[in-house]
């Protein structure tokens, strides 16, 4: 066996798991505990890469850590650029937050525009079935929530959902903009709302549900 190979191998695996440590970090960081961490953001959910990288939780990581780990993101949950007056790198997540940031830059869905969706698709668990079928889907402590062009390993499908949810929702969107309901589009094809004034997706726009796993299967509504 070569050693050499051995030790690469190891060295791969280790930069792996401490990059998947930092993106987890970051998404908790960028999302939700930005104040709790004493990170200062901007309204449009930037933060300076350097103040992060200056926090002890990620005093570990370089400028280079974070770049390679937005690069690789596979849900492109992240975004990088550079300050427009002063040219510091910032960073943000796409979606996902629990705190307000009221510019992410996306797109609202129109009804009846070239663009518009006639469904999304909502991922999550078989054991919420019950309450979703009964009270619908719910943003709960999120500012949206979240649907996907599509199911995971469809082509263009990067985002939008678990990997491991073993229900999709299917939601009749232009059902729903009829009704008032607001959708947007994120920088990487996530849809959001925030649903009802209750922030809720009823059960009156869902199209159809499908198990996902072991075997894909259609459950009823009743």
């Amino acid at each position: 066996m070569d050693c050499r190979g051995g030790k690469r191998g190891r060295e791969k695996g280790q930069r792996k798991d401490r990059d998947v440590h930092l993106s987890k970090a970051m998404s908790y960081a960028l999302r939700h505990g930005a104040k709790q961490l004493g990170l200062q953001m901007s309204t449009d959910g930037f933060l300076f890469v350097e103040d992060l990288l200056a926090h002890p939780q990620f005093c570990s990581y370089t400028v280079e850590d974070v770049e390679r780990v937005v690069a690789t993101n596979d849900k492109q949950r992240f975004k990088l650029r550079s300050h427009p007056e002063n040219g510091r790198l910032q960073i943000r997540a796409n979606q996902g937050h629990s705190i307000q940031v009221t510019d992410l830059e996306l797109r609202p869905v129109l009804a009846g525009s070239a663009d518009c969706p006639a469904e999304a698709v909502h991922g999550t668990y078989l054991r919420n079935w019950p309450s979703i079928q009964q009270h619908g889907l719910s943003r709960m402590n999120r500012t949206h929530i979240h649907l996907a062009p599509g199911l995971p390993g469809e082509d263009g499908i990067i985002s939008g959902m678990r990997k491991n949810c073993d229900l999709a929702v299917f939601i009749d969107v232009p059902m729903a903009l009829a009704d008032g309901i607001e959708f947007f589009r994120s920088e990487n094809g996530v849809y959001l709302t925030a649903g009802n004034a209750e922030g809720k997706l009823l059960p009156k726009y869902f199209i159809r549900t499908l198990r996902l796993r072991p075997t894909r299967s259609v459950l009823p509504f009743l």
